[in-house]
């Protein structure tokens, strides 16, 4: 499913117009942006937590050469289910 099905089945249950189903889903991906982006952990109970990390740097292998390289410490969004969203899947 791609955002713009997303919106319409939004729309659907929500009983809004596409428009406004689109514009909520665009305020809850920025929210839950700006509050990684402030090194705060998401959690919508029942789905599952948005978190930070920090990756540290490392020495990876050039596939293509097979020469060492140098990765630099990242940060990176992990997702943790919750067991609603797991029992659902499984």
């Amino acid at each position: 499913m791609r955002k713009p099905e997303l919106a319409a089945a939004i729309a659907e249950k929500a009983d809004l117009t596409k428009e406004q189903a689109n514009r909520v889903l665009n305020a809850l991906l920025e929210e839950i942006t700006n509050a990684l982006g402030q090194n705060e952990n998401v959690t919508l109970v029942g789905f599952g937590t948005f978190e930070r990390r920090h990756r540290g740097a490392r020495t990876g292998k050039n596939p293509q050469t097979g020469e060492p390289v140098k990765i630099k410490a990242s940060n990176t969004v992990a997702f943790k289910p919750g067991k609603n969203l797991k029992d659902t899947v499984n």
